[in-house]
């Protein structure tokens, strides 16, 4: 349900006067009682003035006699910079403690001195940890058990995070138990507690080409004395308040569901926990509007393509419905960034960069001389009003924004120099003449110009499991591949894919998703236990990548060639992902059309909504945001796409169907009158006009678009430029053309072809040329006004 942002806060100050009051008078005054929740809510959080923000953050990466993890320093340094530069946090607020420092006695020392004594009623607190979890042993006359507690025998276990010295001194873990004590003794009850980490143990220190954050010992046997008398402590403090809810106060955003593997990810130059990255990426390019649904549903979806369902975040609270409207229980006043200023040199003209907000995915190949624009006040965006420390002005004041719909956007545009992670040097390449400003930490960026490399190449990672032989022929064999540019070793380096032996339980997964009228042909391509194929990087089997035992490696590879260069144009696709920065105004939905009518997944280009788009708020519906969307084999779905802009578009739709197989929407048009013998139709450009609103496959045709199967994951994806995609429809006619009338879903012949002739044509919509940008005929320069892609990943079952 969507609502005028005006109307939504008339409603919220009637609420507010009938606070108390029953439903019959909720009634009278006209507000139904669900949207009565969301407005007590939202109002009563706008009426406070305005709150301390308190945050302790805890990421340990070098634990002694154990395998150390990579990226909980940068979740750490990603989380710190969303608060300050995205949420209004002062620095001297935001407390870290890291690696060495992080004893069970420091972080439980800390909570107690920095959030439970400063925070009042109405501040706002945020706990973050990354790190190893694992379980301590808890004897059953302890307190109460926790949801996530398991009885086994005379004590029961609960999860637990781990110290510094949780691995030496088993004991000194910090219960669960603990970490709600700590949060029920906090004055406020508006907390969010951050946990990227997982207790269950795997027995491998990786999956996949993924590093797993749960601890490799066993379970403590019971907890320090230290920290029992902590607890007796804590249990003494919040008697003494009367706060004797045992609920979990506030909101937890965990990692990964109890039972599951917490990752992380080395991309190049940086690791990084997948679920904080990908919340933290979500939260910095996301509209005001976003609730906390929202951001938890696109963090799902992105790790769905790294875990499958092997990896859901989990949304806990209070059971009573109290749970925040808003992420961090803020909203941010301003639509969203992908980077932001951290330090400007002596000479005032070269800068560094945070990318903060740029898909991992994207940004392992954002390339030199890209562009990126830094807004000020005055051009009415984003850039000076937030610098670091400075509080969010309130709902009343004026909301940053950049140009909405297809308006170019205009200010100080910064060339980047030079890259290393998430780190980018950036020069001034351009600023408008009639523009004061002057640079300075804490000014934010968004996305005006990607360059990209044309022919990035996949990189595949070897299995931990195969033999010393088994590598070097993979490599060599490998190395022949023209869609292949690197083979490395599981967990050395970030991936494209896994190439390995299919273990029983990933046998018995691929069977298990396949449907009753699985054909004899599809069941011949089942994995054997010890036959070699293609894997995601979290280890979810490739659809027909592997066949029975006794193939040799070099056979093996020959034959996953086609399967590479479907994977290939893929990854190009994907690289052009831009729902957070593109200016171009398009809102695409998957709607479950039949058995029942179901909106599936929303995406639209965030910074092209119009000027009245900020001042709403859109409420989650239950239905609507599920964080893992799955769409049943049989359904029939289709795709409502809108041009909101004030300029036509022109419309492609491409993707990867849940059994591996690179498709299309099939629109054919009328043959020319010089071909009509023939009786040959093409492809055609399907363009929509300004404010129009299309369906495909369209309703008046006799096609209706079936979800064939098997189980899996699908990938589509929506284009929109704003010229004609004459390339990629020469490149689509060049293969022979389906049979039949109307249209229809069909296979790509030569997917990769389809993807090069792609990037040529979102390069084409725009004047500037890579030799112009200084990047070469090697390099695709895109425009993030001539350009969208909106992507669609869900679950198939």
């Amino acid at each position: 349900m969507e609502l005028d942002r005006r109307t939504f806060l008339q409603k919220a100050g009637v609420v507010l006067l009938a606070l108390g009051g029953s439903e019959t008078v909720l009634s009278i005054l006209g507000i139904d009682r669900a949207t009565a929740v969301e407005v007590k809510r939202y109002a009563q959080t706008l009426a406070q003035p305005h709150p301390r923000k308190l945050a302790l953050l805890v990421g340990i990466n070098q634990y002694p006699q154990s395998a150390n993890l990579k990226g909980c320093i940068t979740d750490v340094e990603r989380q710190r910079e969303l608060l300050i530069y995205r949420f209004g946090f002062h620095s001297h607020d935001v407390y870290t403690i890291t690696d060495a420092s992080a004893t069970r006695e420091k972080i439980e020392t800390a909570f107690v001195e920095h959030l439970i004594k400063q925070a009042g009623e109405e501040d706002v607190v945020v706990f973050h940890y990354s790190g190893y979890g694992s379980r301590i042993k808890i004897p059953h006359s302890s307190h109460a058990a926790q949801s996530s507690e398991t009885e086994t025998g005379n004590y029961r276990l609960t999860n637990s995070l781990v110290p510094v010295d949780g691995i030496s001194e088993a004991k000194n873990e910090v219960s669960e138990e603990t970490l709600m004590l700590l949060a029920r003794s906090l004055a406020t009850d508006k907390v969010t507690m951050v946990l990227d980490t997982s207790h269950t143990r795997t027995g491998q220190i990786l999956q996949g080409n993924l590093q797993v954050r749960s601890c490799p010992k066993s379970p403590a046997e019971l907890p320090a004395s230290e920290e029992r008398a902590s607890q007796e402590a804590l249990l003494q403090r919040i008697h003494t308040s009367q706060k004797h809810n045992k609920q979990i106060p506030g909101t937890v955003l965990a990692a990964a569901g109890e039972d599951q593997p917490a990752t992380e990810v080395q991309w190049r130059g940086f690791s990084a926990g997948l679920f904080t990255y990908a919340l933290t990426q979500s939260l910095w390019e996301t509209t005001p509007a976003s609730t906390v649904q929202i951001s938890l549903m696109q963090t799902s979806q992105a790790i769905e393509h790294f875990m499958g369902t092997q990896q859901q975040p989990q949304l806990q609270g209070e059971s009573n419905g109290k749970q925040p409207l808003f992420t961090y229980h803020l909203m941010p006043h301003n639509p969203g960034a992908d980077g932001v200023v951290t330090a400007v040199e002596e000479n005032s003209k070269t800068v560094e960069l945070k990318l903060t907000g740029l898909p991992a995915t994207v940004l392992e190949y954002y390339g030199d001389n890209s562009r990126f624009t830094l807004f000020s006040e005055k051009s009415g965006s984003v850039g000076e009003q937030r610098s670091a420390g400075v509080e969010e002005k309130d709902d009343a004041g004026t909301r940053g924004r950049g140009d909405a719909g297809s308006r170019r956007v205009k200010g100080t545009k910064l060339r980047i120099a030079s890259r290393k992670g998430l780190t980018a040097k950036a020069q001034l390449a351009e600023q408008t003449a009639s523009e004061d400003f002057q640079l300075h930490p804490g000014q934010l960026v968004q996305e005006s110009i990607r360059v990209l490399p044309r022919n990035p190449g996949l990189v595949v990672a070897l299995d931990a499991s195969l033999g010393k032989i088994e590598r070097v022929d993979a490599t060599s064999a490998f190395s022949n591949s023209a869609a292949v540019s690197s083979v490395v070793s599981a967990g050395k380096q970030s991936a494209d894919c896994l190439f390995g032996k299919v273990k029983e339980v990933q046998a018995a997964s691929v069977a298990a998703n396949l449907q009753p009228d699985t054909s004899s042909s599809q069941k011949s391509k089942l994995p054997s236990p010890e036959g070699y194929g293609l894997f995601s990087v979290g280890s979810v089997p490739i659809p027909s990548t592997a066949v029975a035992n006794g193939e040799a490696v070099k056979s093996a590879v020959e034959r996953l060639v086609p399967e590479l260069t479907t994977m290939l144009a893929a990854k190009l696709w994907r690289l052009t992902e831009n729902e957070g920065s593109s200016c171009l105004g398009m809102r695409a939905t998957l709607e479950t059309v039949a058995p029942q009518y179901k909106e599936t997944i929303r995406r639209e280009t965030l910074r092209a909504l119009p000027d009245n788009s900020f001042d709403r708020i859109q409420l989650p519906l239950s239905h609507f945001y599920e964080q893992v969307p799955r769409v049943s084999v049989g359904s029939q779905i289709r795709y409502r796409l809108e041009n909101y802009s004030a300029r036509p578009l022109y419309v492609m739709l491409l993707g990867i169907d849940s059994g591996g197989n690179a498709i299309t929407l099939y629109s054919p048009r009328t043959a020319s009158k010089s071909n009509t013998s023939t009786g040959t139709a093409t492809q055609q450009d399907t363009r929509i006009a300004p404010g129009e609103t299309r369906l495909f496959p369209d309703p008046s045709t006799s096609f209706d678009w079936i979800v064939p199967g098997p189980a899996g994951i699908a990938e589509i994806y929506l284009f929109g430029s704003t010229a004609p995609f004459t390339k990629t429809l020469k490149a689509l006619s060049a293969a022979p053309q389906p049979k039949g009338e109307g249209e229809r879903v069909v296979d790509l012949v030569s997917p990769l072809k389809v993807a090069q002739a792609l990037q040529k044509d979102l390069q084409a919509a725009h004047a500037i040329s890579s030799d112009t940008i200084d990047s070469g005929s090697d390099a695709v320069v895109l425009d993030v006004n001539t350009w969208a892609t909106l992507g669609f990943v869900y679950q198939v079952v």
